[in-house]
C-alpha cells in the first residue's frame, strides 16, 4: 500500500518544500502518498473496530483520519509550508462531539522515522486531572498496566502536581503530562503487503494505554 515510491516523494519533499515544487508534483503526491493512505484507512476501520468499536478510522478525504500536508505556520519560525511526513490519527468517537482531549492510535510514516503511537498527548487540563485521579486511586487496571512493562512516553513536571502526595507509589506516573507509548516501524515494514495487520497487532499491543485513558475520561472503550 505505501510504496517506494511514497518514501521517494517525502525524501524530496524534505529537499524542495515549497509551493511551485509542490504543485509540479501533485499528482505524484495524490497517486502515492494521500490516495494509499485512504485506502490504507478503510481497510484498518473493521481491524479497529475489534479493538475498540468505539475508535473511528474515517476514509474521508477532508475531515477525516488523514492529517493534512499543509502546515499551519502562523505561529511557527519554520515557514515551510508543507509537512514531510504522512499523519493518520485513529480517535475516539467523543472527538466528534468536540471532546478536548481524547485517546486514540496514530500512525507517523516518514523515511527512516515511522512509527505507531497510542494514548493520549497533550490533554487538556480537565482531562489530564481525571487521568491523574484515576491513577491515583490505585486501581487494579493501572497496576496491571506497569506490571505489563509497557513503556510510556512523553512529557513530565519536575515537582508532584498540586494535590497528589509526593510519596504516592506512582508518583512519577502521576508527574505525567502525556500518556503515550509508540513503536517503531522500519521502511522495509512500511512496504510489506501485510504492514495493515502489523499495524493492527501494534494497536492491540499498546492498546492497555488507549482503554485505561479513555475510561478515565469516563468514555466507552
Amino acid at each position: 500500500m505505501f510504496t517506494r515510491d511514497a518514501f521517494k516523494f517525502l525524501r524530496e519533499l524534505r529537499e524542495n518544500n515549497d509551493r511551485a515544487w509542490f504543485a509540479a508534483n501533485k499528482e505524484r503526491y495524490e497517486k502515492y502518498v494521500r490516495q494509499p493512505a485512504l485506502k490504507f484507512i478503510a481497510e484498518f476501520s473493521p481491524k479497529l473496530a475489534k479493538i475498540s468499536p468505539h475508535l473511528v478510522a474515517d476514509p474521508r478525504p477532508v475531515g477525516g483520519s488523514l492529517f493534512r500536508i499543509h502546515r499551519d505556520t502562523r505561529f511557527s519560525r519554520d515557514k515551510s509550508p508543507y509537512k514531510i511526513h504522512i499523519g493518520i490519527h485513529f480517535f475516539h468517537e467523543a472527538s466528534k462531539k468536540a471532546a478536548a482531549s481524547v485517546p486514540g492510535f496514530y500512525l507517523h510514516i516518514q523515511p527512516g522515522q515511522s512509527f505507531g503511537a497510542a494514548g493520549i498527548w497533550h490533554p487538556d487540563p480537565p482531562s489530564l486531572e481525571k487521568i491523574r485521579r484515576a491513577i491515583a486511586d490505585d486501581s487494579e487496571e493501572w497496576r496491571a498496566l506497569r506490571k505489563s512493562k509497557l513503556p510510556i512516553e512523553g512529557g513530565s513536571l519536575k515537582r508532584p502536581p498540586r494535590g497528589f502526595p509526593p510519596d504516592h507509589r506512582f508518583i512519577d506516573d502521576l508527574k505525567r503530562t502525556d500518556f503515550v507509548t509508540s513503536t517503531r516501524f522500519t521502511d522495509a515494514e512500511l512496504y510489506d503487503v501485510k504492514f495493515v495487520n502489523e499495524f493492527a497487532k501494534a494497536c492491540g499491543q499498546m492498546s492497555p494505554i488507549v482503554r485505561f485513558t479513555t475510561r478515565a475520561l469516563r468514555l466507552s472503550y
